[in-house]
């Protein structure tokens, strides 16, 4: 077991952990961890008829909503939907918020994804996690931290890359007995039902949840799952800590 019960998922947008994450989130809570869901944006350009302020507020807050479902903490790094950028000032960003938190498990997106926001975000996410106990780093107001946390990729959205190739994931959680609260988190985010109908044509906000859900279920033979990739680098802890922590639900491939 682990002694640092803090987790901190750190995606790009808001909803991002409540689709890939949310549901490891909860059972991980319900084993007493600290619960941290971070974003790299506000989601300002998550809208097809509200300005940028206004539609970051409302993304913000219907993020800290859902993280309250969990006793947990909402952080924004503030950086630009669509300009997520791997450069020392979001590396900065990222590094200091590692060090506020100090998590045992990090989530991140995948590093291959439909968005490359969120494949920035991925890289952004594995610095910071080799990079938050360098004492070299100096960063007004936080101090470096050790060990490297445990590093875990979620899956790519519809589980294929950009060339429309499989990725597969090495390890699987069963969350059929948490997809009611996974459910619940996601409702937070209102605004996006609409905005997805617009963009992407799609009114199926938690069917197409629930789906993809369904589909990592049935590599288990369980109702729902998701799926997540570690990161195995040198320097990285090797060893499955959500299996320590979660037991017979995380199955390896």
């Amino acid at each position: 077991m682990s002694d640092n019960k803090a987790v901190l998922s750190l995606m790009a947008h808001p909803d991002d952990a409540e689709f890939m994450c949310a549901g490891t989130l909860v059972l991980l809570h319900k084993k007493g961890w600290d619960i941290h869901i971070g974003t790299m944006t506000s989601g300002d350009c998550g809208s097809a008829e509200l300005g940028r302020e206004e539609i970051s507020r409302i993304r913000r807050n219907e993020a800290a909503v859902s993280a309250k479902i969990l006793d947990g903490s909402y952080h924004c790094l503030e950086c630009d939907d669509v300009f997520i950028m791997y450069d020392r000032q979001t590396l900065v960003k990222a590094i200091k918020l590692l060090r506020q938190v100090k998590p045992a498990v990090v989530f991140a997106p995948s590093p291959s994804d439909y968005m490359v926001d969120h494949e920035i975000t991925s890289k952004v996410v594995q610095t910071a996690c080799f990079a938050c106990g360098m004492p070299n780093i100096e960063i007004e107001g936080v101090d470096p931290f050790e060990p490297i946390p445990h590093l875990y990729y979620a899956d790519a959205l519809e589980s294929v890359d950009i060339l429309g190739n499989n990725i597969e994931p090495k390890i699987l959680v069963d969350i059929t007995s948490v997809m009611d609260t996974k459910e619940k988190m996601l409702c937070c985010h209102e605004s996006q039902r609409n905005w997805l109908m617009v963009h992407h044509g799609m009114d199926e906000y938690v069917l197409s949840m629930k789906r993809f859900a369904d589909d990592r279920g049935n590599k288990i033979h369980v109702k729902y799952a998701e799926g997540f990739r570690k990161h195995l680098g040198h320097g990285y802890p090797h060893d499955n800590i959500l299996r320590s922590e979660l037991g017979d639900l995380v199955f390896e491939r």
